[in-house]
């Protein structure tokens, strides 16, 4: 891993002086610094050798490693351990709130097609019976005929 090697050249090139990190979740006018030293862990150390607090974090959102002699490092690490699980819970419950909407709109598109599913059908059922009573009066008009039609054939017969 090219990161690893450049991180070991650069933390064997640096010599044991201490290094300042300004932190971003604090009060502007109130900045903490956490101070560290590389000479102070093994050469072999990298951040990749550390366990990941948070495996399920992106690398840039883990943790780092305290520095276990300033009880300020202690603190900071603690509260960002804190934030993170925040994070994860609150992504947590981002995923579960949108699986709960993919289910509502689903049930809101079955919903709304078995209403178009109803109009539908309403709408055919109007048409039939309309075209229903239309046949019914095409049929009593047609009885009425051929009573008629019946009355003349037999005045025609009685009278020839």
């Amino acid at each position: 891993m090219a990161g690893s090697k450049q991180l070991e050249q650069t933390s064997k090139s640096i010599d044991s002086s201490a290094h300042m990190i300004t932190t971003a979740r604090v009060p502007a006018d109130k900045p903490v610094r956490i101070a560290f030293s590389l000479s102070d862990s093994p050469d072999d150390a990298s951040p990749e050798s550390f366990p990941l607090a948070f495996p399920e974090l992106d690398q840039q959102l883990q943790p780092l490693p305290p520095c276990h002699d300033s009880k300020e490092s202690m603190q900071v690490y603690k509260q960002h351990c804190k934030i993170a699980e925040e994070y994860h819970e609150v992504k947590k419950e981002i995923a579960l709130l949108e699986e709960r909407k993919k289910e509502l709109i689903a049930r809101l598109e079955q919903v709304e097609k078995e209403s178009m599913d109803a109009a539908q059908l309403a709408k055919e059922y109007a048409e039939l019976t309309e075209e229903n009573r239309t046949l019914k009066l095409a049929q009593t008009q047609c009885v009425e005929q051929l009573e008629k039609l019946r009355i003349q054939y037999q005045k025609r017969q009685g009278s020839s």
